[in-house]
Parts: C-alpha cells; sequence; structure tokens
C-alpha cells in the first residue's frame, strides 16, 4: 500500500518537473486581452513596448502570463465582437489601445480592470470621472495635452516660412478629432495662416483627400489616429508628391519621411501601460489609479525629407531636436 502511494508521487513529481522544465507554469497564470483597433499582433508597436514593459517588471509571456490578442484590423464594427470575446475568456486585465476600442471594452464589461494604452481625453469621453480619481473600472494613460498643437505648428511654420495655408488630415469618426481640430484652428489664427480640412476614415479615401491639397506653400498637420498612424508611409508619399511638409505627433511618422514630430514616445508610453497592469494584478483597483498624462515629449526632426523638399531647417530647432533622422 505504502509503495503504491510512494510511485504515485513520484509519478505526479515528474510530471510537474516536466512541465515547469518546459516553461509551464503549475498555478494559474495571469491572462490579459489586448484589443487593439488597427495593427495585427506582428506589426503592433504598442504591443512590442507593453511587453518590453511587462518582462522587466517580471512577466514573461507563455512562462509568467498569458496574452490574449485581438486586433480588428481598420475594421473598427469588430471591436465589440472582439471586446465580448475577451470578456467571456475571463482575462484579469483588458489593455485597449485608443478611443474606440477603449470604448468597446467599457461597454463590454463594467468589472474587469481596462488599461487604457492611451485616450485623448478620457473624461470627456467618459471613460473616467476625474484624471486623479477614475472612479470605475477604466484607468491608464492619456494624451491630454492642448498645448502641444500650437508648438507642432510653430515648428513646422519655422521650418516652412512660405507656408500660408495648414492642411489637417483628420478621421472625422475619431470622436477626439473635435477637439484636435481646434486646439489647430486656435494656433493657426495666431499664426495668421488659413486652414484647410482633409478627412478620410478608411485607407483607402486617402487618395481622395490628398487631391484638395494645394501644391505650393501648404503644409499638413496629421492628427493623431491609429489608422492614420497605420497607413504613415502612404501619407507621407501623397504629402511627398504634393510637396507638402508634414508635422505630427509620433517619432514613427518622422521616420516613415514626415519633416517634424513631437510628443511622447509611443514604446514609453506602453511600458507605463505596463506598470499598471502589474499594480491591478497585484490587487489594486482601477478606480484608485490616476491616470497619467505624459511627461516626457521628444522632438523629431527628418533633415534629408527638408533636403528633399528644398527647406533649411533653423540651427535654433535642430539644437533643440532629441532625434535628427538624416
Amino acid at each position: 500500500m505504502y509503495r503504491r502511494d510512494f510511485v504515485i508521487r513520484l509519478a505526479i513529481g515528474g510530471v510537474l518537473v516536466a512541465l515547469a522544465a518546459h516553461g509551464q507554469p503549475i498555478a494559474q497564470r495571469p491572462r490579459i486581452g489586448f484589443l487593439s483597433p488597427v495593427w495585427t499582433r506582428e506589426t503592433n508597436p504598442i504591443l512590442a513596448g507593453l511587453l518590453k514593459g511587462l518582462r522587466e517588471l517580471g512577466y514573461v509571456e507563455g512562462d509568467t502570463l498569458a496574452i490574449e490578442y485581438r486586433g480588428a484590423e481598420g475594421r473598427a464594427e469588430r471591436l465589440r465582437e472582439l471586446a465580448a470575446e475577451l470578456v467571456r475568456l475571463n482575462v484579469d486585465v483588458i489593455v485597449a489601445v485608443a478611443a474606440p476600442a477603449i470604448q468597446a471594452a467599457k461597454e463590454a464589461t463594467p468589472t474587469i480592470p481596462i488599461v487604457m494604452a492611451f485616450s485623448s481625453d478620457p473624461v470627456h469621453s467618459g471613460f473616467v470621472t476625474t484624471l486623479a480619481r477614475p472612479g470605475g473600472n477604466v484607468t491608464g494613460l492619456t494624451l491630454l495635452t492642448p498645448d502641444l498643437s500650437a508648438k507642432r505648428l510653430e515648428f513646422l511654420k519655422s521650418a516652412f516660412p512660405a507656408m500660408s495655408l495648414v492642411a489637417v488630415l483628420a478621421n472625422p469618426r475619431n470622436e477626439a478629432s473635435p477637439q484636435q481640430l481646434r486646439e489647430i484652428q486656435a494656433a493657426a489664427q495666431a499664426l495668421k495662416l488659413r486652414v484647410q480640412i482633409l478627412e478620410a476614415w478608411e485607407p483607402r479615401q486617402l487618395r481622395g483627400a490628398f487631391s484638395a491639397l494645394p501644391r505650393t506653400r501648404a503644409g499638413l498637420v496629421v492628427l493623431s489616429d491609429p489608422m492614420l498612424f497605420a497607413e504613415r508611409r502612404q501619407i507621407m508619399e501623397l504629402a511627398r508628391k504634393r510637396r507638402s511638409p508634414v508635422v505630427s505627433d509620433w517619432r514613427e511618422m518622422a521616420e516613415a519621411g514626415g519633416l517634424i514630430a513631437y510628443g511622447p514616445n509611443l514604446d514609453h508610453l506602453a511600458q507605463r501601460a505596463a506598470t499598471y497592469v502589474d499594480k491591478i494584478l497585484k490587487g489594486s483597483r482601477p478606480a484608485d489609479l490616476p491616470v497619467e498624462q505624459p511627461t516626457r515629449f521628444e522632438l523629431v526632426i527628418n533633415v534629408k525629407t527638408a533636403r528633399a523638399l528644398r527647406l533649411s531647417i533653423p540651427q535654433s530647432l535642430l539644437l533643440r531636436a532629441d532625434l535628427i533622422i538624416e
């Protein structure tokens, strides 16, 4: 009898050791849902930064952490369905990228914690009660920095003094676009610039939107939007053909051929989102975790683009740059 028990326990122990050796935890791993409106898993820049931040906090996907990835790949109408899938899987936390995904996750569950990878204005959108006291199951990061729009336009005017008109490329279905447009219009008025709005909510509409852009003395501001970010290479190619210098918020836009980018670092934001996931998994309530505003901004200047457009970037602007793309 004792010998049989010993053999059984020895066999169980061997199985547990084998599981551990293959990276399979014995206890239940925490499971994160990741909801994105545009990118695939392989191309999502937020996911890469999030995983990096989680690794630094001791979480390794496939070992101490499981991630359920759901991406709408540009089809915003699928976000509700994808959010519902994550709720049915009973994930521990949902990380949602940008307003459409946050809205879908919030509608899908009032209880599972939701971390905003970023939101333009979570109070105005109804995601949280206040930044200091979110008050529900949503918290995370906001891009609420209204003065940055004026700075971007000032930088563009400095690099392109002949500019008399600024075109603004916007996704009208992004609920953050109206506020961004108001900020740009106020900044343009102060700089005595005319404003022209170009609208596109699907990639196939971009070419038609650009057909209305004048070929002379027009600069272009690209508003913050997941679809526009994902289509940055097409946007920069269309702008190049119109010889319009582009200013935007993300470094990646300048790397794709934009003239200037000024805003938060996307990788840093994603890593900050990882700290929220960590706190929630350790027992903190989203309602008690203040929403974080960016404190680090980077100025990126693409001098290769400047040369192609025959623009001379002022030395004073180059000296302020955090990154110069040759």
